[in-house]
């Protein structure tokens, strides 16, 4: 070939280099403009995995962490990036075995967490994964824990809060068939088997209650409930109670609010706070109830100067059967479910309690129930105006003076 048809090869060749390295990367533009927008799949699964419940980690054969999330920390399944050494062990098994391994890994030393004391059950599920890998799926069990705790001890309870009364009453109508010929002796007797047989009943009562309101779900049947016909009621209820213990009531003015709710449930809260508050209560000390608007909400406290209550107790205090002092309680007659009850009524309303106490100082137990909403007053009344008719209208007046108007169909 001559020095010119040389000459021409490379001057073409340079050409075809020039025109593909201009067309080339407008091609590979066009390509990644046709890819879709947004995350890759990878980036999907580290979020799903960081966010998940359950604490995650995969080791390599060797028993180290290649990957895990911030749960897994949590859990204690992964401590300073190592692994758990009952989950290294599991790890092991399920390689040599090829099937998943299912393992305890609760704590044993009382460890603290970022969000406070750590979890009492954890329940872990190694899986092989293949190429010496493995997966650890940690769930927290700790709330089955507890339940399954609190539903034993909720029988063994049950257990011995009827036994006592029955084993009284039979005790009791021994004695009374000892002693028929005496007839002051027999009215003795008949008066303490009166007394047991009221507890019992009591007991039985507050039992059926508390298992309708255990689910802490909202009520489905709502009626306009007044705050004031409430404290009237529960007031009354514990009137003989006050007055056989000297303790003087004081309450504060009507307040006029209104609640959505069940008026039975909620007289019978806060005659139990009412009726702890005297029985706790030194004789002739004073007992105060208040009621206030606190923003969406209607507070009912129910504040004494008795005993008062140690910091330690004031989560216990709303479980069932639970007692501070239980001599103290079985002289008052207290069947320990009173403050269950209030607490589940509250809730089934969309509420609360709340405690403040102080050992040698008295107690504040507040009751907050969502209060009737303007807007929903509004309609009530809108209705009212319409589809009222004067035969089906009653009135009824206050002790402040405020007129109420209910018709048919409106509550």
């Amino acid at each position: 070939m001559t020095a010119l048809g040389c000459t021409a090869l490379i001057i073409a060749a340079l050409l075809l280099g020039a025109v593909a390295g201009f067309l080339l990367p407008r091609a590979a533009g066009r390509a990644v403009n046709k890819r879709p927008k947004g995350p890759t799949v990878a980036e999907l699964l580290q979020r799903q995995m960081h966010t998940s419940a359950n604490g995650v980690a995969l080791l390599n054969r060797f028993g180290d962490v290649v990957l895990h999330n911030p749960r897994a920390d949590e859990l204690g399944v992964v401590r300073q990036h190592r692994a758990d050494s009952r989950a290294i062990k599991a790890a092991e098994q399920a390689l040599s075995t090829g099937e998943p391994v299912e393992t305890d890994l609760s704590p044993t030393d009382g460890r603290v967490t970022l969000r406070g004391r750590g979890p009492a059950a954890v329940h872990g599920e190694v899986r092989p994964l293949g190429d010496g890998f493995v997966v650890i799926d940690a769930v927290d069990q700790s709330e089955s824990v507890r339940l399954e705790a609190t539903r034993r001890d909720f029988v063994a309870n049950v257990s011995h809060e009827l036994k006592t009364p029955v084993g009284a009453l039979a005790l009791l109508a021994e004695a009374v068939m000892d002693t028929a010929d005496d007839a002051d002796e027999v009215r003795r007797f008949a008066d303490k088997i009166l007394h047991e047989s009221t507890r019992l009943g009591t007991l039985v009562s507050e039992l059926i209650a508390l298992s309708r309101l255990q689910g802490a779900e909202r009520l489905p049947e709502l009626t306009t409930v007044e705050v004031d016909d409430v404290v009237d009621e529960a007031l009354g209820r514990a009137k003989l109670a006050a007055e056989s213990a000297g303790i003087e009531i004081t309450v504060d003015e009507p307040s006029g609010q209104l609640l959505d709710g069940d008026r039975a449930l909620l007289v019978t809260a806060l005659s139990n706070l009412i009726t702890n508050a005297i029985a706790y209560s030194p004789h002739s000390s004073p007992v105060s109830i208040s009621r206030r608007l606190n923003g969406d909400y209607v507070e009912i406290a129910v504040t004494d100067r008795g005993i008062g209550i140690a910091p330690e107790h004031h989560e216990r205090v709303f479980e069932r059967f639970f007692r501070v002092d239980p001599a103290r309680s079985r002289a008052t007659g207290g069947t320990g479910l009173g403050l269950a009850i209030v607490k589940h009524v509250a809730a089934n309303h969309g509420g609360e309690v709340k405690l403040w106490s102080r050992p040698g100082t008295g107690s504040t137990f507040t009751m907050r129930v969502p209060r009737r909403s303007a807007d929903e007053d509004e309609e009530v009344v809108a209705e009212s105006d319409v589809t009222a008719e004067p035969a089906a209208a009653s009135t009824t007046e206050s002790a402040d003076g405020v007129t109420t108007v209910e018709t048919g169909g409106v509550r």
